[in-house]
Parts: structure tokens; C-alpha cells; sequence
């Protein structure tokens, strides 16, 4: 059992409501000691604010989630400075851009986006960035503003997109596609990437593994992409575990104990 961090989980959402303590005891039994959970909207902070507080090695970070338009305010970006003054918070986000889903406005996306990522970069937090179908978009406007770290979560790119993300210091944060045999870009890159960039994750309740087609997600099937990435690299999982895990505490300013 190796001590791991799962750089993105959606522990508050309303999927765990039922069983969220067995959820992270299942976790920490089998070595998922940590987790970093993203806010999606400002009515989700409070409460994810309590959860962290009551809960050790659970991790906050807010801000808002480009597929969320709806449910955002311009009002909301100013809340969000007030509230990372005032709760700990490890990063700023969950925040990007979205151009896969249809119907969502790309500028109003653009405004919330990159206000966000001017205030990490005042606040001096990582981000921790979506972006689906907009990765050239969102590695270009990290360039422009500059002076930003952090990850992007899901990474779905290229190779070129990958590295372009090196360059500005930025990790990728791997989780359940890369079990899938047919995510065969995905898996070549993840098989060659330089370990200081990879972060693992499992994005629970969503994107179940190969093996839990059509199930819930959970942090403790993060143990189950560290196997994934092991056998994709040919390297001892102890070594990945101890990498990755050094890797979001460097990233978020967790203690390496």
C-alpha cells in the first residue's frame, strides 16, 4: 500500500451523500490518504468549507466551473476574492473552458476564466484548470497572463499540447480514461511523460474505470490508475506513488509527511 493524494475529487457532490464516510475510509484503507476537492459554484463553498474543516487530509479549492454558466454571477468573482482571503484553500478552481458542450457562451466562459486566473496569480495559489476541447485556448491564455502553476485536470490532448503545458510548468492530472485500452493517445503519452508533470486522479463521482463501467467513482479506485500508469511505463508502482504523491504536495504546499 503506498500513501497517494487524489489530485481531484468531487467529495462533496451530492453522489456521496448517502455514504460519504465509508466513502474516504474505503480510500484510506487502501492507501488514498489525501484528496483535493474543487468547488464547481459559489453555493457549493460553505459547504465544502465545512466538510474540509471536519475532515482531515481533505483538501478545498474554489472556484467556478466554466459548464456551470447558469448558476455563476459577475458578483461571484468578487465573492470568490473575498472567500480565498478568508478559508484556506490549496488552489483556485475548479475553472477552464468548455467547448464541447453546446450552448455554453465561449466569451462569458473567457470572462470568468480569466479573472480567475488573474486572482490566483494575486493570491500566489495554483489552478487547477478544465479544458475540454480548448487546451491550445487555455495553454495560450496561461502564456498571456503568466506567472501561473498548476494542473490540468483530465488531461484529453496531444502529444504537442502535452508538451506546450511542460513548458509553462504546468502538471496533467491522469486519471480513469487512461485505463481504457482504447484511449491509445492518451496512454503513449502517459507511458512517456516526464513524472515531475503527472498527478494522479480520479475526478469521483465521475469518469469510472474500465472496471466499473456505469458505477459511481471513488477515490479508492485511484490505487487502480496507479496500477494502470505502472503497467504503462513499466515502472514499480512504489516509484509512481512516491513521484506523484511529491508532486501535488509541491504543487498544492501540502506537508510531504
Amino acid at each position: 500500500m503506498h500513501p497517494l493524494i487524489d489530485s481531484h475529487s468531487h467529495l462533496d457532490a451530492p453522489e456521496f451523500d448517502a455514504d460519504r464516510t465509508a466513502v474516504i475510509e474505503r480510500a484510506r484503507a487502501v492507501g488514498v490518504t489525501r484528496q483535493i476537492v474543487p468547488a464547481i459554484r459559489a453555493a457549493d463553498w460553505p459547504g465544502l468549507h465545512a466538510l474540509c474543516a471536519g475532515t482531515e487530509g481533505v483538501y478545498p479549492a474554489y472556484g467556478l466551473h466554466p459548464m456551470f454558466l447558469a448558476d455563476h454571477q459577475p458578483e461571484h468573482l468578487d465573492a470568490l476574492a473575498v472567500f480565498v482571503a478568508t478559508h484556506r484553500t490549496v488552489a483556485i478552481g475548479e475553472c477552464g473552458l468548455d467547448f464541447h458542450v453546446d450552448g455554453l457562451d465561449a466569451d462569458l466562459q473567457r470572462l470568468y476564466f480569466v479573472r480567475q486566473l488573474e486572482l490566483a496569480r494575486e493570491v500566489d495559489l495554483p489552478v487547477i484548470l478544465h479544458a475540454r476541447r480548448a487546451v491550445d485556448e487555455v495553454t495560450a491564455t496561461l502564456r498571456r497572463i503568466g506567472g501561473l502553476r498548476g494542473v490540468v485536470h483530465s488531461f484529453s490532448g496531444s502529444p504537442e499540447q502535452a508538451q506546450a503545458l511542460w513548458k509553462l510548468g504546468f502538471c496533467l492530472g491522469i486519471g480513469g480514461p487512461v485505463t481504457y485500452e482504447r484511449a491509445q493517445r492518451l496512454r503513449g503519452i502517459v507511458a512517456s511523460m516526464p513524472i515531475e508533470f503527472l498527478l494522479l486522479e480520479t475526478d469521483s463521482p465521475d469518469q469510472p474505470l474500465a472496471a466499473h463501467r456505469g458505477a459511481r467513482n471513488e477515490p479508492a479506485h485511484l490505487v487502480e490508475v496507479l496500477a494502470s500508469i505502472s503497467d504503462l511505463r513499466d515502472e514499480d508502482a512504489a516509484t509512481i506513488a512516491a513521484a506523484t504523491t511529491a508532486n501535488a504536495c509541491r504543487l498544492f504546499g501540502l506537508d510531504r509527511a
